[in-house]
């Protein structure tokens, strides 16, 4: 099933993507939702956000054809970082361009995953009860700003100016991950297809081990990390974010 927030008219709702329409939906999003008997036809939505979050959490360093390309060793654990809440943006938004002076701004087209239960300490067995669903997401970077100081790595300004957290448009919460592939294009342009079945640790093994180390709420978000064929993007490109069973993430930077 596919749960969607969106706005209509000046009004927000939610709910889950039937047909060519919207099932309006009220009360928790992750507990016991109930109809309204409103629908609204998805040709006249604006999508939204499909959820809010708490924390999102990012992944380096989380695909094997990656890794063995730039030669690095398998790690021990999940390599995570924190994006900051003014990142987080919706599809069909415009992600703002950093000064030129910040350097060139990669995209990374990304499975995310939406936590659906408040997760502590949980085991790998136990994760996927914490799983709500997954959607599409472009982890934005400033790629020279990362190592430019080289006494302290910047995580946290690469990856947290405004709008460099995209994701949407849905949250799917049905989905193979073993058979689904993401695509990501850059003005019309395929730049990135990688199959998710490769990565290094999968959603229960993130939702676990990132779970020992802080509790994740409903709504939070953890991006799974990326694959080969990130590049720089210019000002006034439209990237598409698409993975198969889920749909297209699109926004514009710049």
């Amino acid at each position: 099933m596919k749960w969607m927030r969106c706005r209509l008219d000046g009004r927000e709702a939610w709910g889950s993507v039937e047909g060519d329409e919207l099932r309006v939906h009220e009360g928790s999003l992750f507990d016991s939702p109930r109809p309204t008997g409103e629908r609204w036809p998805l040709g006249q939505v604006q999508a939204l956000m499909p959820c809010q979050p708490r924390t999102m959490l990012g992944l380096w360093n989380n695909f094997q054809a990656l890794a063995q390309k730039n030669g690095w060793a398998k790690p021990a654990e999940p390599l995570y970082f924190l994006k900051a809440p003014g990142s987080w943006t919706g599809p069909g938004t415009t992600i703002p361009a950093p000064p030129p002076e910040v350097g060139r701004i990669a995209y990374e087209g990304e499975l995310a995953v939406v936590i659906g239960r408040r997760a502590s300490r949980v085991t790998v067995d136990d994760a996927p009860a914490h799983i709500f669903g997954y959607t599409c997401a472009n982890d934005v970077t400033a790629m020279e700003l990362l190592h430019r100081d080289p006494s302290f790595a910047q995580w946290t300004r690469a990856k947290g100016f405004d709008g460099f957290g995209a994701f949407g448009p849905v949250i799917e919460t049905e989905f193979n991950l073993d058979a689904a592939v993401l695509r990501t294009r850059v003005g019309g342009r395929e730049r990135q297809n990688y199959p998710l079945s490769d990565m290094i640790f999968k959603p229960a093994e993130l939702v676990s081990c990132l779970s020992q180390d802080l509790t994740l709420e409903p709504g939070d978000v953890i991006l799974c990390g990326t694959s080969l064929g990130v590049l720089p993007m210019k000002p006034g490109t439209e990237v598409e974010v698409e993975i198969d069973g889920i749909g297209v993430l699109r926004n514009r930077f710049g």
